[in-house]
């Protein structure tokens, strides 16, 4: 038996197995929502998995154990000089030659021609990194609200609404739970919706959208298509889902199936009762978060727990509230399930920054 002083601090195995069922679940669902355009699109119907598995997942899985392993105080030292080379990222997406352009955002660097990051997703843990080690020390009010306000801008310049509001409700939720004097929380809330509201007038296509939240019946064929095909999707499934593989919608009549709207073919082939196993999962990965914030042996620590599990349970019920029409649309994906290489790579190395921060109030 061992002594106390050689034990050696385990972390929070559950969180663990559950993001593994949740990446693993991915995965399946990615290869039947992804193989007709798959098949279509590169003549290889399990294209997207295989660069899932090789772009996200192996990078990932290096990335959680790397920030399983390190220190997670030693990560505060670097906070500034990541946020850096991040919002560098930011910058590189707009050179011609080095940006990569889909659809009307300018989202992407390709590396070599051979794959894209996104660095819109690396800059939600570099950020929330340089803000948990912003607010233990207690600075400035006004530098930070100027750091934020860079990041978000060149953000949404790409644009990228969704990622915008994720970092931002992200910064609220660690600002709130850091104890920030109330007038701060108030100046961030107004500052957030008076932006939204801008970002909203000034364009016409997400004026459309929220219209089309409010009134999903309008334009079915027009603005209204994305969402009406959506909801066609999860009613079909009905409670125990039309089968795996079964779906109807993702031959091309559902817009982005392997990204955006992945929920919807969840729900169409496994029906309510998977679909609400998943909603109860994130809820959760959630709560055990949340706990390990509470435990968290310092500041810094609780910080970046309290905005790792806002980050991605917020992204969630966003991209599922969206595709039930109780949200309007973002564009926003599914963390471990939808399609992104970055994205499940950044966000696997956040968990394994959690399950650090486990290990380490476990000493305690």
């Amino acid at each position: 038996m061992h002594s106390p002083e050689h034990s050696t601090p385990v972390f929070d195995h559950l969180l663990l197995l559950l993001v593994i069922g949740l990446i693993l679940f991915g995965l399946v669902m990615l290869s039947s929502a992804s193989s007709p355009v798959g098949y279509k699109t590169f003549g290889d119907s399990y294209y997207f998995v295989k660069h899932q598995i090789f772009f996200g997942l192996i990078p990932g899985i290096f990335g959680l154990i790397f920030f399983l392993r390190l220190p997670y105080q030693r990560i505060k030292r670097h906070a500034f000089t990541m946020l850096l080379v991040s919002v560098g990222l930011l910058l590189l997406v707009f050179i011609p030659g080095i940006g990569s352009k889909f659809g009307t955002s300018h989202s992407w660097i390709s590396v070599g021609g051979l794959f894209s990051i996104q660095p819109a997703e690396i800059v939600k843990l570099t950020f929330l990194f340089y803000l948990a080690a912003w607010l233990e020390k207690k600075s400035e009010f006004v530098p930070f609200l100027i750091a934020l306000g860079a990041v978000l801008l060149l953000i949404m310049l790409q644009p990228d609404l969704g990622t915008t509001s994720i970092i931002a409700a992200m910064a609220f939720a660690v600002y709130f739970a850091s104890g920030a004097p109330i007038m701060h929380l108030v100046v961030m809330g107004l500052a957030g919706f008076g932006g939204l509201g801008f970002l909203i007038a000034i364009a016409p296509y997400r004026a459309a959208r929220f219209t089309t939240f409010l009134h999903p019946e309008l334009d079915p064929q027009g603005i209204g298509y994305h969402i009406n095909q959506a909801l066609l999707a999860i009613g079909s499934g009905g409670f125990f889902g039309l089968g795996y593989g079964q779906s109807r919608q993702k031959f091309e009549y559902l817009p982005e199936v392997s990204g955006d709207s992945i929920f919807a073919v969840i729900a169409e082939e496994m029906g309510f009762v998977i679909a609400g196993l998943l909603v109860a999962a994130f809820a959760y990965l959630f709560w055990r978060g949340i706990n390990i914030a509470r435990r968290a042996p310092d500041a810094f620590g609780r910080y970046v727990a309290v905005g790792i599990v806002s980050w991605i349970t917020l992204q969630a019920f966003i991209n599922m509230g969206s595709m039930t029409s109780i949200m309007p649309m973002t564009g926003t994906t599914l963390p471990f399930v939808s399609y992104g290489g970055t994205s499940l790579a950044v966000t696997m190395s956040a968990i394994g920054v959690l399950l650090n921060i486990s290990k380490a109030s476990r000493k305690v």
